[in-house]
């Protein structure tokens, strides 16, 4: 073992020494209380009276131990004597497995599992490529669906099932909220305590592996909630735990979250961001997620991140920006990153931070992705006005195009958006039933053709009426009620045109596959028109959203070009539950000019509907390399 002084500032595989290690006949226990005065393992093998461990003479803050007759499936936990003579009973902070809560205790546990998923692996890379379409479905596992009695289920039955459902709705990816144990089931996993074990709730490590592993063998991608900016302060988990500050800050200045009543971590110990990056690689190798989307990163830049004035400590410069936080979350991506070349790292990031899905040796964060909190927050604000009103905002709901290409974003209709009395994503829909259900279907139209990878959170897909809670499955018989199958019907042509029109997923990161197209008509700031564009040769995509409850016939629209366009979805057909206003599946554009296009065509856009149409590429010159779209 190293001394401290000699240590290589990064060492990201805690996980192979930390923790309950099985070793033949005993298990290997090696735990980091640098200001402990004793440290004893005491668990199910001996009676939960403490044996003692040794502290490695090293200055590195290791206590270690062997414990014959300590097997797999054993219970334990560290007993440890603080620095102030207390003595405190701690769960192993890289436990592989924890007690079923309310159990707090560790679970000596192993991680083998014979993995079926070799075709997908293999294939990840170009599946998951900036220029591929994603589409994520967000998952809550234990109130998607339940038993008939109410109990959760296991991973290996949300399998089977979770993997039917998205394959039918062709989403490419789901995103599982965070399955780390937590104590508090109402935290829905924002508060981690085991944060190496997955929550025993819904079963075991394999058991979770199962979950992903069907997946993958669907062709289905798989996300997880990874939260690296706060814990919470239980006194079983990582508070204090040699009876000092050592994973958080001692001032609560600096380490007290007021919004969450947590914990924050110190980023400027080594220890803690071996901790924290040793914890994202072993998600990604050991349960083989296909990304992470981190938590919460805008309270981890900034220091004053929800306090007023006096409850924080500006960093040496003076300003607001946490630089222990900046360099974590660089180090972080970066070692991802290096290990993992072909998996996402998400940011949840609600500010106008520069640079986070930018790489590190731009001065960037080194993310992947960033969620687009700004068109989320906008559009949503623009659907719920009533449609009169909609005519003086129409600024608010095209803004997005002039950042939608600043970073590579993920556009996303989330949890957070159904919760705490918002209500649903059609019940914020303004008119009665039917305009509210239009709207619903606009709103989708919206965002399948907006640049940006897509994000639904689960019931969004079939108009799911309450608010969500997490104690209650989503409402699954609505599926037979016409309006709701028609949502579902329309999200999963939605994922199948995006999936198939290479001009609406290749360029989601790039501004030359976007431009806004003229529309003639009364009242233009209710209507949305733009074209999408992939790569030469690629026939493109052409939106259109009516934003209020009139019909425009005749609306005089401008085109790249002259020619048929097919007409491919249309959210006011009847198999969605629209009124069947349309334009008999083509329009016809003549080369008569409009504003800045060669061509327009005249056309019925029905009441808030999308049109999504598709131009003839065999009529498409092929534009020099270079060469701006027209």
């Amino acid at each position: 073992m190293q001394r401290a002084a000699d240590r290589p500032s990064h060492h990201h595989r805690q996980f192979e020494v930390m923790g309950a290690h099985p070793d033949g006949p005993g298990t290997r226990f090696t735990v980091w209380a640098p200001n402990a005065r004793r440290v004893c393992v005491a668990g199910s093998f001996n009676g939960w009276h403490g044996e003692p461990l040794q502290r490695l003479e090293d200055g590195s803050g290791l206590w270690h131990g062997r414990v014959e007759g300590a097997h797999a499936g054993d219970f334990y936990k560290y007993r440890i004597e603080g620095a102030h003579g207390e003595w405190m009973d701690k769960a192993d902070p890289y436990a592989f497995r924890s007690e079923h809560p309310p159990g707090t205790a560790s679970q000596i546990w192993g991680l083998a599992h014979d993995w079926g998923d070799r075709e997908w692996m293999a294939q990840r890379g170009e599946r998951q490529s900036h220029r591929a379409p994603i589409s994520i479905y967000e998952v809550h596992l234990g109130s998607w669906q339940r038993e008939e009695d109410g109990r959760v289920l296991n991973y290996r039955d949300l399998a089977v099932r979770l993997a039917s459902h998205c394959r039918t709705l062709g989403f490419t990816h789901v995103e599982l909220m965070p399955v780390a144990e937590h104590p508090f089931y109402g935290s829905w996993g924002y508060q981690t305590t085991g944060y190496y074990a997955p929550t025993a709730r819904y079963g075991t490590p394999q058991d979770l592996m199962v979950l992903v592993d069907t997946l993958h063998r669907q062709g289905i991608g798989v996300i997880l909630d990874w939260v690296g900016s706060h814990f919470p302060s239980d006194r079983h988990a990582l508070a204090r735990f040699d009876g000092t500050e050592l994973y958080e800050h001692a001032d609560p200045r600096l380490g007290y979250h007021p919004q969450w009543n947590s914990l924050i971590f110190n980023y400027g110990r080594y220890e803690v961001r071996d901790f924290l990056i040793s914890n994202a690689l072993f998600w990604l190798e050991k349960y083989h997620f296909d990304g992470l989307r981190v938590d919460a990163v805008a309270s981890m830049l900034y220091l004053d991140f929800a306090r007023e004035p006096g409850q924080w400590i500006p960093n040496p410069e003076g300003g607001n920006q946490n630089l222990e936080a900046v360099r974590f979350l660089q180090d972080l991506n970066s070692a991802v990153y290096a290990a993992f070349p072909d998996v996402h790292m998400i940011a949840e990031e609600s500010t106008a931070w520069a640079g986070v899905s930018r790489p590190v040796h731009d001065g960037g964060l080194g993310f992947g992705m960033k969620w687009n909190m700004g068109w989320m927050n906008d559009t949503l604000r623009y659907l719920q006005r009533p449609h009169f009103f909609r005519r003086w905002h129409g600024d608010d709901i095209r803004f997005s195009s002039v950042y939608a290409f600043n970073e590579n974003f993920v556009l996303p209709l989330s949890h957070d958006e159904v919760v705490y009395g918002k209500g649903s994503l059609l019940g914020r829909q303004p008119g009665d039933e039917w305009q509210r259900f239009a709207g619903l279907r606009v709103l989708y139209g919206l965002m399948w053709t907006h640049p940006g990878k897509k994000l639904l959170f689960m019931g969004g897909e079939f108009g799911q009426l309450q608010e969500w809670h997490h104690e209650r499955t989503l409402d699954w018989h609505l599926w037979a009620r016409p309006l709701h199958a028609g949502v579902a019907r329309w999200v999963a042509d939605l994922n199948d045109a995006y999936r198939n029109l290479p001009a609406l997923h290749v360029n989601d990161f790039h501004g030359e596959g976007f431009a806004w197209l003229p529309v003639e008509t009364p009242e233009p700031q209710t209507v949305l028109a733009f074209v999408r564009r992939g790569e030469a040769g690629d026939p493109p995509v052409v939106a259109l959203c009516n934003l209020t409850p009139e019909p425009r016939h005749g609306l005089r629209l401008g085109l790249p070009h002259a020619g048929p366009w097919r007409e491919l979805l249309n959210s006011d057909a009847p198999c969605y539950g629209g009124s069947g206003m349309g334009n008999l599946g083509r329009v016809d554009a003549a080369e008569q000019p409009l504003a800045d296009r060669p061509a327009s065509a005249s056309l019925t856009l029905p009441p808030l509907a999308t049109l999504v149409l598709v131009g003839d590429v065999e009529r498409l010159d092929a534009p020099s390399p270079g060469a701006d779209p027209p």
